[in-house]
């Protein structure tokens, strides 16, 4: 199983940008969902999950 998750690990690194956008228009329609009632929550969450599919070494 953690040969799948290298691989997934890779291909979001490799397609950081366009995983990075995913990432922030879930965040914006969670923050829309929830009246803005959570922002500081999803934005950290957003964070740390755009920091996690960055290349290796660019953290």
């Amino acid at each position: 199983m953690a040969g799948f998750f290298d691989k997934i690990k890779k291909l979001a690194a490799k397609h950081d940008d366009k995983v990075d956008k995913v990432i922030r228009k879930a965040a914006d329609e969670a923050d829309r969902r929830t009246g803005g009632k959570y922002r500081g929550k999803i934005d950290k969450a957003a964070e740390a999950a755009q920091k996690h599919t960055r290349p290796e070494g660019t953290h």
